[in-house]
C-alpha cells in the first residue's frame, strides 16, 4: 500500500467527534450537494467523463436519493474507501461502473469510469484503460457478451487475482479521500 496506506490508517484512527466537527465545518448545512463536492475536488476545467464520474460517485454515496450527502452517508462512503473488505468494495465498484443502472456493466461503461479517474486523480502511470477493460472482458465475461452481471463481476475479480489488482489499482481513490479531508482547508488557504 506504500505511503498511502499509513496516511489513510491514520484517518481511519481519527474519531467520529473528530469527522463530524470537520463535515459540519465544512458543510455548516449538515448536507454536500453535488456542486459542493465538485468544488471540493477542484473540478473546475476537467473533462466530461470526469464530471460524469464525480456525477456517479455522488449518486452512489447519496444512498437514500435525496440529492444530498448527509453525516451517516458521509462516513460511509469514508469507511468503503478506507476498508479493505473485497465483497464490499467490488459492490461498490460495480454500481459506480453501471452507469445506466440496468445491473450489468459493459465495456464503454467501464472504460469510461476508469478514464475519468485518471482525470481526477493524474495518474496516467497505470497500463491504458482499454487495455484493462479488453483484458478483463477476455478473463471474466464467460458467456462472452460483452456486458458483466453483478456475480459475474465478483466471481471474476475473486478468481482472477491479477484483474482483482488491476482494478484495485485503477479504482485507488486515495487522492480523491485526501482532497476530500485536506482539500477544503488548502483550498481556503489558496483562496
Amino acid at each position: 500500500m506504500g505511503a498511502h496506506g499509513s496516511n489513510l490508517d491514520d484517518i481511519l484512527a481519527e474519531d467520529m467527534h473528530y469527522w463530524y466537527n470537520k463535515f459540519m465545518r465544512e458543510s455548516p448545512s449538515g448536507l454536500i450537494t453535488l456542486f459542493e463536492l465538485k468544488n471540493i475536488l477542484q473540478m473546475q476545467g476537467m473533462t466530461e467523463e470526469a464530471s460524469s464520474y464525480v456525477d456517479q460517485v455522488f449518486c452512489t454515496f447519496d444512498m437514500d436519493g435525496d440529492g444530498y450527502i448527509d453525516f451517516v452517508e458521509y462516513i460511509a462512503a469514508v469507511s468503503l474507501l478506507l476498508k479493505r473488505e473485497i465483497n464490499q468494495k467490488l459492490k461498490w465498484y460495480f454500481k459506480l461502473f453501471d452507469q445506466d443502472g440496468n445491473g450489468k456493466i459493459d465495456k464503454e461503461e467501464m472504460e469510461t469510469i476508469f478514464k475519468a479517474i485518471q482525470d481526477i486523480t493524474h495518474s496516467y502511470d497505470h497500463v491504458p484503460p482499454e487495455e484493462i477493460v479488453t483484458l478483463i472482458y477476455e478473463r471474466i465475461d464467460v458467456n462472452n457478451e460483452g456486458e458483466l452481471t453483478l456475480e459475474e463481476f465478483i466471481t471474476g475479480a475473486r478468481e482472477h487475482p491479477d484483474i482483482m489488482e488491476m482494478l484495485t489499482k485503477m479504482m485507488d481513490l486515495t487522492h480523491v479521500l485526501e482532497i476530500i479531508v485536506k482539500g477544503q482547508s488548502r483550498a481556503k488557504k489558496d483562496g
